[in-house]
């Protein structure tokens, strides 16, 4: 709801799609400096622990720009800087969280507990997307803001009633979820001895771990251009909802809905499709996803569009769950921070560069146009999938180049 009521309100204030692409900019950027120390702090310390002071941090943030808000004084450039704020926390949180789920969930479960935390996701967001427009008219930015600042102490209560004490990083690898033949990723234990102190040779250490393990390279790839994809979309989406369809604030919300309803259904799916032909199911998600967007700002009506981003959703969903479960099960739980973290920087220089290019395209050029470049980015996600299918045909014990 933050996302979208901040999206509403700058284009509301702007009239610029180029504005807007600064807010998604902005939640990004942060990523490009923080995964470094965050992926170390994050393989050091209680994962539950260092994400209760990201969600209190946070929801101070947002509670005070709600008081901005509700006061009248909020300037464009205090919105901004809330934005930037929340993307640092959100640049470690992220990952952290991800390799605290790593370490309390079997191996053998990944895929369920990684289908079972996205359906949670997308079903907030699903609840957000139906309500956002309703707020937004009725509450403002406000009202937004300030329920957003009570899901981050919600999250906080959540994190200090998962167990009781002090953990450090658990030392033990996982087991990799996909065999050889589907992953080609060499044992990760012989990364686990022979530590070395201090943060510049903990991420030497991870960069090494990642120089020879082209597949999770390559999983981490596909990963990356799909979040530049889904992140650097909303750019688009609004425009959409208002230029092309002129649905305003409610029809954007429903949109939004559609995404979230999809995703919860590709949350289901993706645990069953797993089970046989992975790599295959994770292309033809990634290859709907790039033509489906080059043909989105041609949907006529509402209705099309709205079920046309459920499509979207469940896509994105299959593919979030197979590529994140995989990447899970094959990273030792004591490098999962630093390797999270270079992902997200992947990610974060495709998002910065595609969201002002979508901005940019989408004021200067056409949406048609930017629509084409969003699909692009999924087109790419496709090639970095085939790279993976391309491993999983190298026999055993044959030497593989990243």
């Amino acid at each position: 709801m933050n996302f979208a009521g901040v999206t509403l309100y700058v284009l509301a204030k702007t009239h610029s799609t180029v504005q807007v692409s600064i807010t998604v900019i902005l939640l990004t950027l942060p990523r490009l400096v923080v995964p470094p120390v965050g992926g170390v702090l994050t393989d050091r310390v209680d994962r539950r622990y260092l994400s209760i002071l990201l969600d209190v941090g946070r929801a101070a943030i947002v509670f005070g720009a709600a008081l901005l808000a509700w006061r009248g004084h909020l300037e464009l450039w205090q919105l901004y800087g809330m934005v930037l704020l929340l993307g640092v926390g959100f640049a470690i949180y992220w990952s952290s969280s991800l390799a605290l789920l790593q370490e309390v969930i079997p191996s053998q479960q990944l895929v369920r507990a990684n289908s079972a935390v996205l359906i949670a996701v997308q079903g907030g967001m699903l609840a957000a997307g139906g309500l956002v427009g309703l707020v937004y008219e009725r509450a403002g930015l406000t009202g937004i803001l300030a329920i957003d600042g009570a899901t981050y102490v919600s999250s906080a209560i959540c994190f200090y009633l998962l167990r009781r004490g002090y953990f450090a990083p658990q030392s033990a690898a996982s087991r990799a979820l996909c065999g050889p033949a589907d992953l080609g990723s060499p044992p990760a234990e012989k990364y686990v001895a022979g530590r070395e102190p201090g943060v510049l040779a903990d991420l030497h250490e991870g960069l090494t771990y990642l120089r020879g393990q082209p597949t999770v390279l390559a999983l981490g790839l596909t990963y990356a251009c799909m979040m530049a994809g889904v992140i650097s979309a909303n750019v688009l989406v609004v425009a959409l909802a208002n230029n092309l369809l002129h649905v305003g604030a409610r029809g954007y919300g429903f949109i939004e809905s559609g995404w979230a309803l999809g995703a919860v259904v590709g949350g289901f799916a993706a645990a069953p499709l797993s089970r046989r032909r992975p790599v295959q199911v994770l292309v033809a998600a990634l290859f709907l996803l790039a033509i489906g967007h080059a043909l989105f700002p041609y949907a006529g009506s509402l209705v099309l569009a709205i079920l046309m981003n459920a499509v979207f959703g469940g896509c994105r969903a299959i593919g979030a769950v197979l590529t994140q479960s995989s990447i899970l099960a094959s990273v030792p739980n004591r490098l999962m921070g630093r390797t999270q973290s270079a992902f997200a920087f992947m990610a974060t220089v495709l998002q910065v560069a595609m969201s002002f290019a979508l901005g940019w395209l989408a004021e200067h050029a056409s949406l048609q146009l930017a629509f084409l470049l969003l699909g692009a980015i999924y087109g790419a996600a496709v090639l970095a999938a085939l790279r993976v299918r391309t491993l999983d045909t190298i026999p055993n014990g044959e030497p593989t180049a990243a």
